[in-house]
């Protein structure tokens, strides 16, 4: 007895130096093969399983009554079928009963084909037993969440729509603003603009090179040609005030160009016409202008020779 404690109480020792050691003392004793991979590795039993039917069916036996089907309302059929399908002649899954479990779609609709056929199968059975299957018009179903619940979404819904409206006016800001800032650097642009025309048309008036003096009258000018009676209407009343005045201090000295052009009515009028003098049948000689041409005077060595004479 004296030697099994002494045992155990070495063996308790040695595990507790074991666990003791530290990460570079076990690697050192691994090292020297003192240690072996797979010692403590934990292994677990295998399990059994038990496929006991008779239980099963015991169980069973227990906790089913004898209800009739309107308590129970449980159906057991196959899926129903393809009526489109058929129409076209093909053949589905369901009917070659080739159903791969991991297609999703075909479980999928082979859980809606055997729902169609449950409901199928069940209705007119309801209605044989005079079940009613359609909610009445005057039915009122209690809510499933409470009216504190739906304010609360109330609430929330209203949050996000100020929050959007917010959102959706300070957007529209700051395009005006953009808006507002181009406008802008448009009317400095059209100001630099008209300053640079008016600086130039002052330098060409200094230096003669013009006399019109419209670039003094700035905006205010073009507002009257823009808001005023259109030019060609302005031409057929005449002259205005301004053009009158100037005409009546500085003296109209009249039309410069164009003045010895042929108009309709010059061109029609005949009444200075002479045709014999047009084709130099006699009559009196005119010289340039228009004016009859006088003695002719002598010329200077012909002035000479007559002045020698008379000495």
């Amino acid at each position: 007895m004296d030697g099994l404690e002494e045992n155990s109480k070495s063996g308790i020792s040695s595990e507790e130096e074991g666990s003791e050691l530290s990460d570079g003392e076990l690697q050192e004793a691994f090292g020297k093969g003192l240690l072996k991979p797979g010692l403590n590795v934990p292994q677990q039993e295998a399990k059994t399983t038990v496929n006991n039917t008779e239980g099963l069916k015991q169980c069973l036996v227990d906790f089913r009554r004898n209800l009739p089907w309107v308590e129970r309302l449980d159906l057991s059929n196959q899926p129903a079928a393809d009526i489109v399908a058929k129409a076209e002649g093909k053949v589905t899954a369901e009917d070659s009963d080739a159903i791969n479990a991991e297609d999703d779609f075909q479980r999928e609709m082979y859980f809606y084909r055997q729902a169609q056929a449950a409901v199928l199968e069940a209705l007119p059975r309801l209605r044989k037993l005079k079940i009613a299957t359609k909610r009445p018009e005057d039915y009122f179903a209690e809510m499933a969440k409470t009216d504190q619940h739906m304010q609360k979404i109330r609430r929330k819904l209203i949050m996000k729509q100020t929050a959007m409206e917010k959102s959706e006016k300070a957007k529209r800001l700051r395009e005006q603003r953009k808006y507002g800032k181009k406008v802008q650097t448009e009317v400095l642009q059209k100001r630099q603009k008209e300053k640079k025309a008016m600086m130039s048309a002052v330098k060409k008036y200094q230096k003669g090179m013009t006399d019109k003096l419209d670039f003094l009258d700035g905006d205010q000018g073009k507002s009257k040609k823009g808001a005023g009676v259109p030019k060609a209407a302005m031409n057929k009343k005449g002259p205005n005030a301004k053009r009158k005045y100037k005409d009546q201090k500085f003296g109209f000295g009249g039309k410069k160009r164009g003045s010895k052009w042929n108009t309709k009515e010059s061109h029609n009028d005949v009444s200075g016409f002479r045709a014999k003098v047009a084709h130099g049948k006699g009559g009196k000689k005119f010289g340039k202008g228009g004016k009859q041409k006088s003695n002719k005077r002598p010329g200077k060595d012909a002035r000479r020779k007559m002045k020698n004479r008379s000495r």
